[in-house]
């Protein structure tokens, strides 16, 4: 037995799509976790909970209503038609924006982690050098920061590709669009295929291990250094 084309092409699908959120998500939560690691405004509480949701919320909840806000009646789906962009239900971009929202605090917390173990003091010595915000968030923040955003890279990564909930009712059963490996198991599943469905779901149970040994290996290393 072996994989299928289909199978193939959601492997492929969900590797770009869990790269491409990955990317963003780093790009994203990298300002937001700095900014809930040294604010002390009140809105730190709400804005963290709203961050964490995904954390408590069943994934069909959350795509519910990012599908409704997508929709031809939501105000994301009509901006992108106003913006001569279409609408982003059953598309590739409508999988990223689901994935965005639902992988958030997978990537925001372990970097917020890392910004708050770092201190005052690094920032206090690299002002008295009279090294402006943008100097010292590069060449101090980031490089203490550096096992924080290993962390967030895995963390974001794996559970983006883990995912089945959103991308379901956001994006569908579309083969080659939207069929993602957790999909395409659940269609073997369905017409009971399965010695594809253990194909696919044994390569999703090895790859996860693979994940959590690298980042439980990694921290038993610093813990030791």
């Amino acid at each position: 037995m072996s994989l299928s084309a289909a199978d193939w092409a959601a492997i492929r699908l969900t590797l770009e799509l869990a790269s491409v959120t990955t990317l963003l998500l780093l790009l994203l939560g990298t300002p937001l976790a700095w900014w809930l690691a040294r604010t002390r405004s009140w809105l730190k509480g709400p804005v963290g909970a709203l961050v964490a949701l995904p954390l408590v919320l069943p994934p069909t909840v959350i795509g519910f209503y990012l599908l409704l806000a997508m929709g031809p009646e939501g105000w994301v789906g009509q901006a992108t038609s106003a913006l001569g962009l279409g609408r982003l239900p059953f598309t590739f971009a409508g999988l990223v924006v689901g994935s965005l929202c639902y992988s958030l605090p997978f990537v925001v917390q372990p970097l917020q982690n890392a910004f708050e173990a770092i201190g005052p003091r690094p920032l206090e010595a690299a002002a008295t050098l009279r090294a402006g915000p943008l100097d010292t968030f590069f060449h101090v923040v980031l490089p203490l920061a550096r096992p924080g955003f290993v962390t967030a890279a895995i963390l974001g990564f794996a559970h983006t590709v883990g995912e089945f909930g959103v991308v379901l009712m956001i994006g569908g059963n579309v083969p080659g669009r939207t069929q993602v490996v957790s999909i395409q198991i659940f269609n073997h599943v369905e017409a009971m295929e399965y010695p594809q469905a253990h194909l696919l779901a044994g390569g999703m149970l090895a790859f996860s291990f693979v994940i959590l040994l690298l980042l439980y290996g990694r921290r038993g290393r610093s813990a030791w250094t």
